[in-house]
């Protein structure tokens, strides 16, 4: 017994000196991101990783790893070293959306992962072509009653957020329309300017600039409280719709098997950066609500989501593209 103890004592004494020698982190940081260039998660991401790399005194390595609707990033960190120093910006794709509308997938996002933080929550906004006669939700839901199969409704593909909105809204107040799905959001968006679509679902930051420009009409924020960068926008619920919420939401999360100490690091420094008066002031700017969460928070939030969506992609038989 005396002995096992004393074995016990010099394994934690061993790991203790070793932690010290080698305190993390000791060289930079790679953060692997699902998507292309330019796109929403950077405009959330990329300002943090900045702003970290500074703070652990080694940069973060910021890597876009786009293709295969996220899951070709998503591999690649389920299989990377558990040591802290191979990340991933998880998003709606490769963790609620990607057991949900594939056959395949190459990693499980539960066992395969360790959340970090949710970032953000980005709520979706619904935006309608200036031409689109109905002027409210209320207007929305009368007209596609009075003329069912009559509304085309774009989303950024089948199986994208703003599509499974869609079908949570029509659902919910009965009414028929025509889903047309594009290769992304800047497509779907130049679809509904163009007058090919009528409405569209998506995040604050895809339309903001075309709502300033009189380009597009805002007509709801799917989420339970007002934009601050849209104040006059009112949401579902405040108009009689309190079941359609729908938000984007990005986040860290490290492969299984890292350490917890690593994990807690990692946490607190984000938290510390996202609740800074200048990272609130520039997320709410871009249609962001600021959440940095703690790890198991962020787990639970996860789950959560695959309930809700799940439902509605098996109750329709969505599949991805």
């Amino acid at each position: 017994m005396i002995k096992s103890v004393a074995l016990a004592l010099l394994s934690i004494l061993g790991l203790s000196i070793a932690h010290a020698q080698n305190p993390y982190p000791n060289k930079p940081i790679r953060w692997v991101i699902p998507y292309a260039p330019g796109g929403g998660t950077d405009v959330i991401a990329r300002p943090l990783a900045l702003k970290l790399g500074e703070v652990l005194g080694y940069p973060i390595v910021y890597e876009n790893r786009p293709g295969g609707g996220g899951l070709i990033a998503g591999e690649l960190v389920s299989k990377a070293t558990p040591d802290g120093y191979t990340l991933l910006v998880g998003a709606g794709n490769t963790h609620i959306f990607a057991t949900l509308l594939y056959d395949k997938v190459p990693y499980d996002p539960v066992k395969d992962y360790v959340p970090i933080m949710q970032f953000v929550s980005v709520p979706n906004l619904l935006v309608a072509r200036p031409g689109f006669a109905p002027r409210t939700v209320a207007d929305i839901v009368a007209y596609g009653k009075a003329h069912p199969g009559k509304i085309n409704w774009a989303s950024s593909g089948n199986g994208a957020g703003g599509h499974l909105a869609l079908v949570l809204f029509a659902q919910s107040v009965g009414i028929k329309v025509v889903h047309v799905p594009y290769k992304g959001a800047g497509p779907a968006t130049i679809g509904v300017l163009g007058g090919e679509s009528d409405l569209l679902f998506a995040n604050t930051g895809v339309f903001i600039s075309h709502i300033k420009a009189g380009r597009l009409r805002p007509i709801a924020v799917a989420a339970t409280k007002r934009l601050a960068i849209l104040p006059d926008l009112p949401t579902f619920p405040e108009v009689g719709f309190p079941d359609v919420l729908s938000a984007s939401f990005y986040g860290l999360l490290a492969p299984a098997g890292t350490p917890r100490p690593i994990i807690d690091k990692l946490n607190t420094e984000l938290a510390k950066i996202i609740h800074s008066p200048e990272s609130v002031r520039r997320l709410v700017e871009v249609g962001a609500f600021p959440v940095a969460s703690k790890p198991q928070e962020f787990a639970a939030y996860l789950k959560e989501e695959v309930a809700t969506w799940g439902k509605i992609v098996r109750d329709n038989g969505i599949k991805a593209n």
